[in-house]
């Protein structure tokens, strides 16, 4: 009889699984303590083994696993390690085709001369769009930045035609290949997938040339059971593409989009009464997609905010800003803004500072890359003293003065679980060396700290 290896991936698995069971028992015994793990081991697996008799007869052999333990060691491997260990015995191929084994699946789309990732095979993806595209429910598709990896990637979204998927994710590993296709050959492949789903909660579909007859398609057939839509610069679609969306599918509680799309429409659509409280809602700020678009930047009321936050007052609000200039922060951070999260990724002015501590009381989360030659102490200062809940901050190249540094770890407390600020940027001070800072900080935080050192590198 063929049976796996003793070094198999597939022996592995089991043992895996049979010492997890072994972990549990070991657990709750109390005379473990008097015994060595040797002799704790033997023993329980001798149980274990005359429990596993009991059960399933002396005949046990790895042709004749019970399909519950098979199904197990197959949930451990690998798809190709999968495909390698169904070829054991006919038992163990007719348990690597049962259903529930392909309910997820992941494919790597990729140009095997040059990708860095390793793609699916394509006769492995034949097979699963042959033999079990209607089993599918949560998938992923990853792609390279090659358009002919793109163009699988539209062929593999055409063939499930039978499958009524729950989440859809589109992810590319290098630069948006899907961008390279003609947009309504991609259109015309996600229709598949929107029209013959139904029942589709999660889709993330960044950097795609989706539009808004797409979205149409995606509210009409998903309305009731969409939950969260990521589509981080797609720059075919419309703000009233996206309210379409919102308007439609009211158990939308997780939205990721652009600025561009962000509007005071928008804004009252998901603050309406018959609406589920919106969790988590981001914001991607990136200049160099707008300037692309000729876009304009725009300002977003004060009611809507407040709408918002009425309406969803546990939500999380995340911004993430990648623009050059102080002009660019104008429409900015001059009403109270219900933001959770900040992210500056590039220099900030001493003002945008001031205008977030003074606007954004819910803040939790401030991380700023840099801000310029100017200290922002006192901008520090006000943050912690107006932003009640801030519990992690990261400071880049930004300039800051010990005894401000200290003050701020002073007035947040132990609620600062997160503390990140380089010491090359630390602006010294003859009555604080380094070592007393950190033991200051660290009893205002209640919790060992240190600066964090730039790396070094040499030829």
């Amino acid at each position: 009889m063929d049976h796996p290896g003793s070094g198999s991936p597939a022996k592995k698995a089991m043992l895996v699984h049979v010492t997890g069971h072994v972990k549990g028992s070991w657990a709750m015994s109390k005379e473990s303590q008097k015994e060595s793990k040797k002799e704790i081991l033997h023993r329980h697996m001798d149980t274990f083994t005359k429990q596993f008799q009991q059960q399933y007869g002396n005949n046990l052999s790895w042709a004749t696993l019970p399909v519950l333990i098979l199904t197990k060691i197959y949930e451990y491997l690998p798809i190709l390690d999968k495909a390698h260990a169904a070829k054991t015995c006919r038992h163990w191929n007719q348990t690597y085709h049962l259903p529930e084994l392909w309910r997820k699946f992941e494919f790597n789309i990729s140009n095997c001369d040059t990708s860095y990732f390793k793609g699916t095979p394509k006769s492995l993806v034949k097979q699963v769009l042959m033999e079990h595209s209607q089993h599918l429910r949560y998938v992923t598709i990853k792609v390279d930045g090659h358009r002919q990896s793109a163009e699988t990637a539209c062929d593999i979204l055409s063939s499930l035609v039978k499958c009524s998927l729950k989440t859809l994710e589109l992810m590319s590993t290098a630069k948006p290949s899907c961008k390279m296709l003609n947009p309504d050959q991609f259109v015309s492949a996600l229709a598949v997938v929107f029209v013959n789903s139904g029942s589709l909660s999660s889709l993330a579909i960044d950097e795609t040339p989706v539009d808004d007859s797409s979205l149409a398609l995606l509210a009409k057939g998903n309305q009731d059971t969409l939950t969260m839509l990521r589509m981080d610069s797609c720059p075919r679609v419309s703000p009233e593409g996206i309210i379409v969306v919102a308007d439609q599918c009211r158990q939308l509680h997780e939205l990721c989009i652009d600025y561009t799309h962000l509007t005071d429409e928008l804004l009252t659509s998901l603050s309406r009464d018959e609406h589920v409280k919106l969790k988590y809602l981001r914001i991607n700020i990136v200049l160099k997609e707008m300037l692309a678009a000729n876009y304009q930047l725009h300002s977003i009321s004060k009611e809507s905010w407040l709408a918002l936050s009425r309406h969803s007052p546990k939500l999380h609000l995340l911004m993430y800003f990648y623009v050059l200039n102080d002009e660019n922060f104008d429409p900015f951070f001059h009403c109270e803004v219900p933001a959770t999260h900040l992210f500056f990724g590039r220099s900030v002015s001493k003002d945008v500072m001031n205008r977030v501590g003074r606007y954004c009381p819910k803040l939790q989360e401030l991380v700023v890359s840099a801000n310029g030659h100017d200290p922002i102490d006192e901008e520090l200062i006000q943050i912690a003293n107006k932003c009640h809940n801030l519990e992690s901050v990261g400071l880049g190249e930004c300039q800051i003065s010990s005894q401000a540094l200290v003050h701020f770890a002073k007035i947040c407390g132990k609620r600062l679980k997160q503390l990140f600020v380089c010491e090359e940027v630390l602006i010294p001070e003859d009555n604080y060396d380094l070592d007393q800072m950190s033991e200051e900080v660290s009893e205002s935080i209640g919790r060992p700290w240190s600066l964090e050192f730039m790396p070094c590198w040499f030829d």
